[in-house]
């Protein structure tokens, strides 16, 4: 799969529970979770993407 352009989030700190985001050639974003990158993988637009981003960073959550 992608697994050279999964990147981890800048809030994960130390364990198993970080979501990891890739971009892939096809225009979906794919977000899967570190103790598991090869598990469960959810796609998305990148307009989708944005806008969760920037709900949470809107509210804090």
């Amino acid at each position: 799969m992608f697994a050279d352009s999964w990147q981890k989030s800048s809030y994960c700190g130390e364990g198993e529970s970080c979501v990891h985001v890739a971009a892939a050639p096809d225009r979906t974003v794919r977000l899967t979770e570190s103790s598991d990158p090869r598990g469960s993988i959810l796609l998305t637009d990148p307009d989708t993407w944005s806008a969760l981003l920037r709900a949470i960073k809107e509210n804090h959550v």
